[in-house]
């Protein structure tokens, strides 16, 4: 099975929308630096047990730069899910929907 890529222009249109999970990749110590708003924070290392309680989802996957959300969404592809990876990752984007949750100056 195959997933799409996206750029990181295109993950906007994706947030928060019905039937799409945007899942941040990387260790919570990271995503509470900064995340993507709405995505939710399931670590690879976790992913592939948690990913099953998302099965009825299309999983739009992003990790610091790009390398393990590809790799991750050639797993789950395999396994027949609906995924869709953003290119670069974290780094690539720079949309308006970031946030931290450091709450650092």
């Amino acid at each position: 099975m195959e997933f799409e890529t996206i750029s990181p222009r295109e993950i906007d249109s994706y947030l928060f929308r019905d039937g799409y999970v945007v899942i941040d990749l990387r260790e919570p110590k990271e995503f509470r630096r900064l995340h993507l708003k709405g995505a939710v924070c399931i670590p690879y290392e976790q992913l592939e047990e948690r990913a099953r309680f998302l099965r009825n989802q299309t999983l739009i996957l992003y990790c610091e730069r790009g390398g393990t959300s590809m790799m991750a969404a050639r797993e789950l592809s395999a396994e027949g899910y609906q995924v869709m990876t953003m290119i670069g990752g974290i780094q690539a984007y720079e949309g308006r929907n970031s946030e931290s949750y450091t709450g650092g100056k």
